[in-house]
């Protein structure tokens, strides 16, 4: 189709650029406090969310320095290092500066709107095909230690915006070298964990960023004396509850108020056209008053009084100006040729012939599918309940909508949408909507299309708990989601494991990573139990990355005692070559009833409940250490938050119970194999499924015994062993001793006396009076252990993997 007349912007922001320089801009923003915390850009455009910069940063686009200010992350698309803004090309220290989270873009704030939309295309949209992949380069901001793919010389720089490097393969190369690279990317030495883009699609039409990526918004406030509006543009939006946040200091002046507002919006008109209204009242407020909001309660505005939601409105206007541009049409038929067209064209004008642009619509009509997944419902439902729960609450077109998929152990269902505003309505609704007093969650799921993947492909997936290990779990999910495809890293925060695993639901292999500690191993392998049936791959290998406290999984599978800033490029290299063990998982059965003295059962306390081990259960002492932290941890999180705090609380309340005494083997009765088992004076009983307890302690012993065999993760077996005491157990710690021996078996059972402390795994609480039963959980589960090779190669390796040229690394590209 040929378009004749005035060419028309391919993204918004060309707009915007052809009437306001990046000066301008800056000007507009040094004018006003009130920043925008967050832009948006067209559909292949960046994020960017306000965030606190605690390292030296340069901005992607003046360059600027950047340290202990107010900055701004590309949120989907988050600048730690020493950068450059990709817009006007200096230092990014000392402002503003956002970074993508998807790409390796980093702008100042106040060159964001001037950015190109050339974000990393992850998926398909249902539109759109390609044969061959291309590398998607970006400019600048590598390694000074980075070569160049083609004449082998230093291509990186720390003093200017220099060098080019694929955001997918991640080759590098000089501006002047980088045409002679082969144009189809290949992926580099990733790609057999790599979903590529063409085996993803995704109709993302009326979906952010954000909402395809699955990136949580944060609306928190940037700084002291900041505060932060909702700014509505238009009655659709507020219906929608679609809003742009705009931070403001509390002394500012209306005017720049409405400023920020159209800033947000990327709107370029002026700001005295136009004024505020509080959402749900009648008050507004115009650009001739003045807010000075600092002083006595009189004098404080209704933006401070709760009314932070704010719609953005034009004023009424006597007359207005219809802008009105020529544009011509014309839809060639098949017999006419387009050099033809194009030779008749530039006879008649040349001006025409500049403002000409042709292209290709394919004539066929897509069918719409957007795959929701709404979790946060009651478990254990039918499909049904679950049905009349969704249009109860969700109000949903049963035409347009259907159950594709539904997970009664976990409440969550995946509906089939085939029209686009009906999958944002609904999208939209579930997010704000509670079902007996629990808030919904709603993702948006692509679909993996199974025979675009390679024979030799096993896609990784990847959960990241960014609240374990202090603020390391949010700079891994950054790094993962650039390194790999958005759509295979998942926050476990955000939705749980199901959300990865129901979207991998089809794929016949692939394997899973998780980072966080002990904790989140456990709920991802629970839920994969749950959803075993579900998946065509029942049995993912599953590798760590250790963000927690203990991590005695993750120790005995040699990935560490925790993750302490490897290059996340190697630690995916690491996972591609580990080797595959089994691990033996165990069912807990507690069923709580009210014991006699002579032991006799005299009704039930509450339900019996079942639980899940992984690596160890404990009664006594060492269950009751786990419960004062956990206690201790929930009253104050956030000083929770380093492994080293962490293990210094867990000292401190080892020695307020050095006193402690309890005769544990007067209140437990122990059979082992059906075969009962005399307990000696101990004040903690341990029954061990790996070899780690305590971070990293060996409590069974290295001493070789006749009557047990030698542990192992997949033996079958529990080793059950015995501590008298805190001191006994900080020697074991210490390596000075090891643990009470007392059996060995695959099925055990107790009878409790008395309400005791229990631990599962480092989750603790008290356990009423009653039988306790451990015993093999189904089959054994697969996990990846760290290849010896590779362990001794990452010690010694460098720290950041960009530095060196993936050609170096794998062998050429």
């Amino acid at each position: 189709m040929a378009d004749s007349g005035r060419a028309r912007p391919a993204d918004p922001d060309a707009a915007d650029s052809r009437t306001a320089s990046p000066l301008t801009v800056r000007k507009r923003t040094q004018q006003s406090p009130g920043l925008r915390p967050r832009y948006q850009s067209s559909a292949l455009g960046h994020c960017f969310k306000k965030v606190t910069l605690t390292k030296p940063t340069f901005c992607h686009s003046c360059s600027d320095f950047i340290w202990g200010l107010i900055g701004f992350l590309l949120s989907v698309c988050a600048a730690q290092k020493k950068r450059f803004c990709c817009v006007c090309r200096k230092h990014t220290e000392g402002n503003t500066a956002l970074r993508c989270e998807v790409c390796e873009l980093h702008v100042h704030a106040d060159c964001a709107a001037f950015s190109c939309a050339d974000c990393r295309r992850c998926h398909l949209d249902g539109t759109l095909e390609q044969d061959t992949f291309p590398h998607h380069w970006r400019e600048g901001n590598l390694s000074s230690a980075a070569r160049c793919e083609v004449c082998r010389r230093s291509c990186g720089s720390s003093d200017v915006l220099a060098g080019m490097r694929c955001e997918w393969c991640g080759i590098m190369s000089h501006a002047a070298c980088y045409l002679s690279v082969p144009p189809e990317c290949t992926l580099g030495r990733l790609h057999r964990m790599l979903l590529h883009p063409a085996c993803v699609r995704l109709d993302s039409r009326n979906f952010s960023k954000m909402h395809c990526y699955r990136i949580t918004e944060s609306h928190e406030l940037g700084g002291r004396g900041l505060q932060s509006l909702k700014v509505f543009d238009g009655d659709d939006a507020v219906k929608r509850s679609y809003f742009r946040p705009v931070s403001i200091l509390r002394a500012t002046r209306n005017e720049d108020v409405v400023e920020a507002a159209l800033r947000a919006f990327y709107l370029p008109d002026d700001p005295q056209d136009y004024e505020l209204h509080e959402v749900g009242g009648l008050q507004r407020f115009h650009i001739d008053d003045i807010l000075n909001r600092n002083g006595g309660p009189d004098n404080r505005s209704s933006l401070r009084d709760g009314g932070d939601s704010w719609l953005l409105r034009a004023k009424p206007r006597e007359s207005e100006v219809i802008k009105v541009h020529a544009v011509q049409r014309q839809m060639l038929t098949p017999q006419e040729k387009v050099l033809d067209k194009l030779q008749e064209i530039r006879k008649l004008s040349l001006r025409q012939m500049n403002q000409t642009r042709f292209y290709v619509v394919e004539n066929r009509k897509w069918a719409v599918q957007v795959s929701l997944l709404i979790g946060g419902l009651p478990p254990l439902l039918t499909r049904e309940e679950y049905a009349h729960l969704i249009q109860e609450h969700l109000t949903i077109k049963s035409h347009l909508v259907n159950i594709s998929h539904y997970y009664p152990s976990q409440g969550a269902v995946g509906l089939q949408i085939s029209c686009f505003s009906e999958a944002e309505r609904i999208y939209m609704l579930a997010k704000d909507t509670s079902v007996n007093s629990k808030m919904l969650t709603s993702l948006v799921i692509p679909e993996i299309m199974l025979n675009s993947l390679g024979e030799d492909v096993c896609p990784l997936l990847v959960f990241v708990n960014p609240k374990s290990g202090g603020l390391k779990g949010r700079e891994l999910l950054y790094s993962f989601r650039k390194l790999l495809n958005p759509h295979q890293v998942f926050d476990i925060s955000n939705g749980g494991p199901l959300a990865g695993l129901h979207t991998f639901r089809q794929v016949p292999r692939f394997r899973v990573l998780v980072c966080g500690g002990d904790g989140t191993v456990g709920w991802v392998l629970g839920v994969l139990e749950a959803v075993r049936h579900k998946l065509v791959c029942r049995e993912p290998p599953i590798g760590i990355v250790p963000l927690g406290t203990g991590n005695d999984l993750a120790r005995i599978l040699r990935w560490g005692p925790g993750y302490s800033g490897e290059d996340p490029h190697h630690i995916l290299v690491s996972v591609d070559e580990a080797d595959e063990v089994l691990m033996d998982r165990w069912t807990i059965l507690l069923d709580a009833q009210d014991m006699s003295e002579d032991g006799k059962d005299n009704g039930f306390l509450e339900p019996p409940k079942i639980v899940q081990m992984n690596n160890y259960f404990g009664l006594g002492i060492d269950a009751e250490l786990s419960l004062d932290f956990h206690l201790a941890r929930e009253d104050e999180p956030d000083k929770f938050t380093s492994r080293f705090h962490n293990k210094g609380v867990y000292v401190k309340v080892g020695l307020q119970k050095i006193s402690y005494t309890r005769s544990l083997h007067k209140e437990l009765q122990l059979q082992v194999d059906t075969h009962n088992v005399p307990l000696p004076n101990i004040e903690g009983l341990i029954f061990l499924n790996i070899p780690s307890w305590g971070s990293g302690a060996d409590l069974w012993g290295s001493e070789v015994d006749g009557r047990y065999g030698k542990p192992s993760i997949d033996d079958g077996l529990l080793e059950v062993v015995g501590v008298t005491g805190v001191v006994h157990m900080g020697q074991v710690q210490s390596g000075l001793r090891s643990g009470i021996r007392i059996a060995q078996g695959n099925y055990i059972r107790l009878t409790v006396s008395k309400p005791i402390p229990v631990q599962v795994d480092g989750e603790p609480w008290i356990q009423p009076p009653g039988h306790i039963i451990i015993s093999a959980a189904g089959p054994k589960v697969r996990m990846l252990r760290k290849s010896k090779q590779k362990q001794k190669k990452s010690s010694a390796g460098p720290k950041d993997g960009r530095s060196e040229s993936p050609s170096s690394r794998d062998g050429g590209h």
